[in-house]
């Protein structure tokens, strides 16, 4: 295509979403393409009350993207990897995966604790079944409750609580100095009503003041649930750029695996000239080949997101490290294998790893998660 036709990119509405499109977007006018985003709901937006492996198949967030390609309404999408089913149209084509950014998950809670320094009984909260079978799988003890919503909602939920009970102490303080501020202009002289040190330097405005966005919108956030944590992807988190105002621990990927494409972006498109030069403008090789493992073994295995399964792969110079992990739905029973995949050959030996995996139990966990499901 010319780089004078612009090129029309689907993304969801959500703030991370945009956040993504909007990389992709400066990458390509930085080639200097002329590049137009389009806002597109989807069912994973819509239903926001539901869990993810509740809304029916896999792709609630990427199926609306995709029809208006095939409608020829936009010329590209730009999708989480990991939201993209293994099995797209035909007409379909993931053009570029740029380069990926973290892959793990974290931790975040109101102190920076760490997962085994929470306290027993501890709630944390994440929408992922494998994130939940993996908390349970190493505490057992720990209350996993589902949390849904975008990156800065989940966080708001975390730390509203204790900001709101904060908040609510200090303005139970000044309330009382300014009592006792009247009873002194008045002269009025009560026995053992000696000013007492004020609890708190600053004022409650001074405090607000100090807040960062995040917080203040906590402050008005109503929560059901009282979380010690969420988990997230660290991506998002970055993406975001919430990272630097929470505390989080980052969780390590060969205990955590992640997700399939997770900190991965899928640019996708069916026209043989937009994807050629999308291609070339955006792709990463050494993102592709890590990615494209991960997505192989989780298409063999066929869990879609309705199992525990984590899949990671890293290029380390002429293998592919794969790191695999199949639970159950509480993570008392877990298939795992970590293995040297040949860079050369690195997509039939991921369909092999997944087969050998299968045989040892995976694919009799995968059936029982589709059966609760």
């Amino acid at each position: 295509m010319s780089d004078r036709e612009p090129i029309r990119l689907a993304t969801r509405g959500s703030d991370l979403a945009l956040r993504q499109a909007a990389e992709v977007k400066a990458a390509l006018e930085d080639r200097r393409f002329d590049v137009e985003l389009v806002e597109v709901e989807t069912e994973g937006d819509r239903v926001t009350d539901e869990q993810i492996h509740n809304l029916g198949k896999t792709g609630a967030f990427v199926r609306a993207l995709d029809q208006r390609i095939l409608d020829g309404e936009v010329d590209a999408a730009v999708h989480s990897m990991k939201d993209v089913p293994t099995e797209q149209p035909d007409e379909l084509e993931t053009a570029a995966v740029p380069r990926r950014a973290s892959a793990g998950d974290a931790l975040v809670t109101r102190d920076g604790t760490a997962p085994e320094d929470l306290p027993e009984g501890a709630v944390v909260g994440t929408a992922s079944l494998r994130r939940r079978a993996q908390l349970l799988s190493r505490r057992p003890d720990l209350h996993v409750e589902p949390v849904r919503g975008n990156v800065d909602t989940r966080l708001e939920k975390l730390l509203a609580p204790a900001l709101q009970a904060e908040h609510e102490r200090r303005l139970e303080a000044s309330e009382e100095e300014a009592s006792q501020d009247a009873r002194e202009q008045k002269n009025e002289e009560y026995e053992g009503d000696a000013r007492e040190e004020p609890e708190f330097e600053r004022s409650v405005e001074e405090w607000f003041d100090d807040l960062n966005e995040l917080e203040r919108k906590a402050l008005e956030r109503d929560v059901e649930t009282e979380f010690d944590a969420v988990v997230l992807a660290k991506a998002g988190l970055e993406r975001s750029g919430l990272a630097h105002q929470v505390e989080l621990v980052d969780l390590p990927t060969d205990e955590h695996v992640p997700a399939p494409g997770q900190g991965a972006l899928a640019i996708v498109a069916s026209d043989d000239d937009v994807v050629e030069t999308l291609n070339e403008a955006l792709d990463h090789p050494r993102s592709r080949v890590e990615t494209t493992v991960e997505r192989i073994v989780l298409e063999e295995l066929g869990g879609g997101c309705i199992a525990p399964i984590g899949v990671h792969g890293f290029v380390q110079g002429e293998s592919v490290n794969a790191q695999v992990q199949v639970f159950d739905r509480d993570g008392e029973t877990t298939v795992s294998e970590t293995r040297q995949l040949d860079v050369e050959d690195y997509a039939e030996e991921a369909r092999e790893l997944a087969a050998d995996l299968a045989d040892r139990g995976a694919r009799d966990l995968i059936e029982e998660a589709r059966k609760e499901a």
